[in-house]
């Protein structure tokens, strides 16, 4: 049964969730057409162009995206904190570059209002600013604006995108640097790319990019218009976000290094000896991590992810008797069954 996007989405629960949005009928998103010969690589560069604007304006962190031929993925961090530093007027000046203001907001900003219309622009701002850490508004935004221009290019009017994004609550650390790693390693498993340095439009290739020209100085930077704002993966002092992640950039890139080569052998539940050691850091059972990111897990179909007990807490806090995901933490955490 569908169900209300906020019975899915708690950021008391969690600020971090991965989404997922696929094209309906034979549309593409990006990639070839093998029946038309279309191609549709230039879309991706749509995508990249239309995260960067919305990261410049939402309270929200990119910690992965991937973009394929009929979908893309994306783990998302919503940064509560930052929104609520916001004045009105800078929440109103941010939703101005996506949408049209009011004449009341532009007219109280300009100071020429009543003492009940400023109230009631305040009223209207506070609305957005709330809007500014909501995913679904993010996800509407991303998504309408690519429908929009595809069907353009299309010469139709036919729905593009197969229904409502499909969301899933991170509840730990474990399961961000899980669910990143799927999502970065999408081209490999997928048979597009052999390595995650060669996997195009992807946030690992980018943070592969971004440390090379730092440890380089005769590497050529990337284009930023290219390229997405990521969230840090740095030691958590280093972080402000009250739920920084505990793993850094050198962690990760050697785990998606790892698993990247596992990925692309085949091997399943086959732990080689210099298996990463942050997996045991944060609790993962290493073989089921390589299923999991394999995708023998129905991965996408689960609605949270994280240890036993974080998933019945959140389970209660959404007021559910329980999301679905459970069997995997089972399987995939070393300490799960202590839950």
């Amino acid at each position: 049964m569908t169900r209300a996007r906020n019975q899915l989405i708690s950021l008391e629960t969690t600020p971090y969730y991965h989404t997922i949005s696929r094209c309906v009928r034979r549309a593409f998103l990006c990639g070839e057409d093998s029946l038309t010969g279309n191609n549709y690589e230039h879309r991706k560069q749509w995508v990249i162009t239309r995260l960067r604007e919305l990261s410049e304006v939402f309270a929200i962190d990119i910690c992965a995206y991937t973009i394929m031929s009929n979908h893309y993925h994306l783990v998302l961090r919503v940064n509560q904190e930052q929104a609520s530093s916001w004045t009105k007027t800078q929440v109103a000046d941010r939703w101005g570059k996506l949408f049209s203001l009011p004449q009341l907001v532009a007219r109280y900003l300009r100071s020429e209002t009543s003492e009940a219309e400023a109230n009631k622009a305040e009223e209207i701002i506070t609305e957005w600013q709330e809007r500014l850490t909501d995913v679904s508004w993010f996800m509407r935004a991303l998504n309408e604006y690519l429908a929009r221009k595809a069907n353009v290019e299309d010469h139709c009017k036919d729905r593009f995108w197969e229904g409502r994004f499909k969301s899933q609550a991170l509840l730990d650390e474990a399961a961000v640097l899980t669910c990143m790693s799927y999502v970065d390693l999408n081209p490999v498993r997928a048979g597009i790319a052999e390595t995650p340095e060669a996997s195009d439009f992807t946030s690992i290739q980018q943070r592969i990019h971004q440390h090379s020209n730092r440890s380089q100085l005769n590497t050529p930077a990337q284009d930023k218009t290219q390229t997405l704002p990521l969230m840090p993966l740095v030691k958590q002092h280093k972080d402000p976000h009250c739920n920084a992640i505990g793993f850094t950039l050198k962690d990760y890139l050697q785990l998606v290094d790892w698993a990247g080569r596992a990925v692309r052998e085949g091997k399943r539940g086959v732990v080689s000896e210099d298996a990463p050691p942050i997996l045991q850091r944060i609790g993962l059972e290493p073989g089921r991590f390589l299923e999991h990111l394999q995708g023998h897990a129905a991965t996408e179909d689960q609605t949270a992810m994280g240890q036993l007990q974080r998933i019945r807490q959140a389970a209660e806090a959404l007021g559910r008797r329980f999301l679905k995901g459970g069997g995997e933490a089972r399987r995939l955490y070393v300490t799960a069954s202590a839950g």
